[in-house]
């Protein structure tokens, strides 16, 4: 049974008992568009502590310690300070999820997420193998609306081994998978943006044991990940930036 939004929300606070936890869990791994939400919602929740929490620690100001006469006006504004708080955070949760830029909120943990649940497949890896490389291009070009380019990366180490079609927050996404010579596996994640970006530097994250470096190219996101080392990892995807901007 598909969990209702309240309790992914409590899934991320950690508010579940250990079996709903682990239907929760269950649940994800097999539907990324969830998956994908309950990312969003826990970097949402860590963004507004590091916003936030300096200001709640900090100390009482003497002026509102008085007692007596001033108590009252004490209260007053403290009461305001809560609510002007509240306002704030309220604001910034929606400029959060609507107004910054996708790569920025969750698009490495997307791409995170789904390298981390299809790259241990054994049988089912990809939905169209390497064999029909230019059947995957122009399918995932078509369902993407971009046209997109499957990077070469033999001089890395790495053959494809195919690609498929995720969904992600703005639509469709494409996975393609790359494979060493020892089963190392790498996915580029590649999905359109609104709009086009100003922002093109490498970013770097680390989930878990997934390490991603992602971009912005125009009105298209990528993200590599693999769990190889830090320095190995930006190897490659200089590698895929220069074929896709030859």
């Amino acid at each position: 049974m598909k969990p209702s939004d309240n309790e992914l929300h409590a899934y991320v606070d950690d508010r579940l008992d250990p079996e709903s936890r682990r239907a929760v869990e269950a649940h994800l791994a097999q539907a990324p568009e969830d998956a994908a939400r309950v990312a969003a919602y826990r970097e949402q929740n860590a963004a507004l502590h590091a916003a936030f929490d300096p200001v709640l620690d900090e100390p009482v100001p003497d002026r509102l310690r008085h007692v007596g006469a001033t108590r009252r006006a004490g209260r007053v504004a403290v009461a305001a300070g809560w609510l002007a708080l509240g306002a704030a955070i309220g604001w910034f949760a929606n400029a959060f999820l609507t107004d910054r830029p996708h790569a920025l909120v969750s698009f490495s943990r997307q791409a995170a997420l789904a390298h981390a649940v299809y790259s241990p497949e054994v049988r089912h890896p990809v939905e169209v193998g390497a064999a029909e490389q230019e059947h995957l291009v122009n399918w995932l070009s078509k369902r993407v609306g971009a046209k997109l380019r499957a990077p070469v990366l033999t001089a890395e180490g790495s053959e494809l081994v195919g690609g498929r079609l995720l969904p992600g927050e703005g639509g469709a996404v494409a996975q393609f998978m790359y494979q060493d010579g020892k089963g190392k596996r790498l996915t580029l994640y590649v999905s359109r943006l609104a709009g086009k970006q100003r922002d093109t530097a490498f970013r770097f994250s680390q989930e878990d044991k997934v390490s991603v470096f992602y971009w912005i190219d125009g009105t298209l996101g990528y993200a590599l990940s693999g769990e190889l080392p830090k320095a190995d990892l930006l190897g490659v995807a200089t590698a895929v930036y220069k074929q896709i901007n030859p």
